[in-house]
């Protein structure tokens, strides 16, 4: 478990800021399963959904940013959890793009590469792994979405969503699983020990150009339209 514990240069856990959010919150005093559920919560919520500039950034970048998807936030959930004595690890997947229909539009959708780089946290807790996918879109852009498609009852597949209850997703944390996009899955990459070692190996094949539109134009569309669902 040590190699699970350990600082990375994504995982800057030992950075000041956030150090201080630690000490501010008061994670380290709680018991494991508190601690869990605060950071878990914490990330959900307070780190709002949206696009940041890459997925290799740090987690300090992220808590700078105040927002980010499936694997910056993933990079701050382990950040946190390692921080606090919570080992960690990260599952690698490719999903197919579809998920995204609705969060991103038009020539930027279709241009986009079928399949995108997608992880989710496993979490040691109670000898047992856990897989921790639900703290990619907070509360207040879920309910904006089921208050937008409110006729759906079952199965639904966009807007950085895919799952099977789309009224009852699976992402209150209470010593479980939680998923928000598994249903979105196509390709398994396989376990890491860190966030960095995962990125090394796959990246997001999409061209120096691409990967400049995205970064500066395109995200910024995608972060205005999921703005424009999350309830006040």
């Amino acid at each position: 478990m040590e190699a699970l514990l350990k600082e990375t240069r994504l995982l800057n856990y030992s950075d000041s800021l956030v150090q201080s959010l630690i000490r501010q919150r008061g994670w380290q005093e709680l018991g494991k399963k508190d601690r869990i559920l605060a950071i878990y919560n914490y990330v959900r919520d307070e780190m709002a959904f949206g696009y940041n500039k890459g997925d290799d950034i740090t987690a300090v970048n992220v808590l700078q940013d105040g927002y980010g998807q499936c694997n910056t936030k993933g990079i701050l959930f382990m950040a946190l959890l390692r921080a606090v004595c919570i080992p960690c690890r990260i599952h690698g997947f490719y999903v197919d793009k579809i998920i995204q229909k609705g969060a991103f539009n038009g020539l930027f959708y279709q241009q986009s590469p079928k399949e995108i780089l997608h992880s989710w946290v496993e979490v040691f807790y109670n000898e047992k792994w856990l897989n921790i996918e639900g703290f990619i879109l907070d509360l207040k852009y879920i309910s904006g979405l089921q208050e937008k498609f409110s006729d759906c009852t079952g199965s639904f597949c966009g807007y950085a969503v895919a799952t099977d209850d789309f009224q009852n997703p699976p992402i209150d944390w209470n010593e479980n699983d939680t998923y928000i996009q598994k249903d979105g899955i196509i390709q398994d990459l396989g376990i890491y020990d860190s966030p960095d070692e995962l990125f090394s190996a796959h990246s997001q094949q999409i061209g120096w150009f691409k990967s400049f539109m995205f970064k500066y134009v395109a995200r910024h569309s995608m972060n205005k339209n999921i703005a424009k669902i999350r309830l006040p």
